[in-house]
C-alpha cells in the first residue's frame, strides 16, 4: 500500500465517527465504519475498526479488560484451532508501529452496539490459551479517549 492511500485511510478512520463515546447505535449504523461481520475490520492491511462483545454473545472471542483504566486484552482474528497470522491478525501488528487509533464498538444484544472510543494497539503476544486449548493472537488495546 502507497504511502498516499495509507494517509487517506488514516483520515478516513480518524473522521469516521463523530458520536461520544457510550452512544448506542444500530448495526446500520455501525457497518457504516465496520463493513464486515468479523471483530478486525482491515482495508488493504491497514486495520480499520474493532468489534467485541467480551464473550457474552460469541465466547469464543473471550475479549476482556485489563487491570488499567482504558486497557482490553483483544484475542486475535481465527475461530478453530491456532490463530494464523492472517490479513486481519497482520494488520492489527502493523497498527501497533503506525500508531493510529481505530474505534471500537461493543455489542450488547443482537443489532445493538456502542460505541467505546478510539484504541490503539500496543502489543501483540502469540500465547497458548488453555481455557480453548489452542494458540491465540492476543493483542492489548489502549484507549485514547478520556472516557476509556
Amino acid at each position: 500500500m502507497s504511502n498516499d492511500a495509507k494517509g487517506s485511510l488514516k483520515v478516513f478512520v480518524a473522521n469516521s465517527t463523530d458520536f461520544p463515546v457510550g452512544t448506542i447505535l444500530r448495526w446500520s449504523e455501525v457497518s457504516a465504519i465496520h463493513h464486515i461481520r468479523q471483530g478486525i475490520y482491515q482495508r488493504n492491511g491497514l486495520l480499520v475498526s474493532l468489534l467485541t462483545d467480551f464473550g457474552k454473545v460469541n465466547p469464543c472471542y473471550p475479549d476482556y479488560r485489563g487491570n488499567l483504566p482504558g486497557e482490553i486484552f483483544y484475542t486475535g482474528s481465527g475461530r478453530r484451532g491456532d490463530q494464523k497470522l492472517d490479513a486481519a491478525n497482520r494488520a492489527m501488528i502493523d497498527a501497533i508501529s503506525s500508531g493510529h487509533a481505530v474505534p471500537l464498538f461493543v455489542k450488547l444484544a443482537p443489532g445493538k452496539w456502542r460505541f467505546e472510543g478510539y484504541w490503539k494497539i500496543t502489543s501483540a503476544n502469540y500465547i497458548y490459551d488453555e481455557k480453548t486449548d489452542r494458540m491465540v493472537w492476543r493483542f492489548r488495546l489502549q484507549c485514547v479517549d478520556a472516557a476509556g
